[in-house]
């Protein structure tokens, strides 16, 4: 958890960096879709288990709240790992080496960011809920029958990244530290993501669903 907190106090000094800052001009009231691809690695004793395999995605939104310094950001990530199991499981007669093990993690977090012209530096912390699925097999006959054992989990999400608005369109990267709650094969599960993608405004798609569900929150 040490390392949770230490990347929100980074997050932190993000907003020190420049001595000079402007007003967010770039996302007053606007809402904002990123999609990144990365990697994804296992920290500790999580790579007893688990490994780095190609690629891990996200996506998500940036919500800028009344003051467009603070944010809300859900975003789902998609975590892809190699998989060793390490513990007999008692549902089944056979152990699995080599398998894929995937996260669907949704996290729910709240940010700060600062504007430096086109460029953004933000840092956000906030909690996750997901789904992992884990490979098991079994043999019936001659056949290896493979499957997927399913379990829910909660866990903590922190990070800091940066963007850079083009015309239409901002760039992006992120780094990231995941703490999950529950463990898999005896041992404690922590992650680092690194992102890079791009982000895109939709405030005006969200304005057309507000208006039809009879909503509209850019109203002062």
């Amino acid at each position: 958890m040490g390392k949770l907190f230490a990347l929100l106090f980074i997050s932190i000094g993000f907003g020190k960096v420049a001595a000079q800052t402007e007003a967010d001009t770039l996302h007053f009231r606007k809402i904002y879709y990123f999609g990144g691809t990365g990697l994804s690695f296992p920290l500790g004793k999580t790579g007893e288990a688990l490994t780095t395999r190609l690629f891990s995605g996200s996506a998500g939104l940036d919500i800028a709240l009344k003051n467009p310094s603070y944010f809300l950001t859900p975003t789902l990530y998609m975590l892809t790992f190699g998989y060793d199991q390490l513990l007999p499981d008692p549902d089944y007669n056979y152990m699995v080496k080599n398998g894929r093990a995937s996260f669907y993690m949704l996290s729910l977090a709240a940010g700060r960011r600062k504007q430096f012209k086109r460029l953004n530096t933000y840092g956000y912390i906030g909690p996750a809920i997901g789904l992992i699925t884990e490979p098991r097999g079994d043999v019936a006959g001659e056949i290896l029958q493979m499957s997927n054992k399913r379990s829910l989990t909660l866990a903590g999400k922190v990070g800091v990244g940066s963007d850079y608005k083009f015309s239409g369109f901002f760039i992006g990267a992120e780094i990231g530290y995941l703490y999950n709650f529950r463990k898999i094969e005896g041992n404690p599960v922590q992650f680092l993501t690194i992102m890079v993608g791009l982000k895109s405004d939709i405030t005006r798609l969200s304005e057309r669903v507000t208006r039809v569900i009879g909503i509209d929150t850019y109203k002062d």
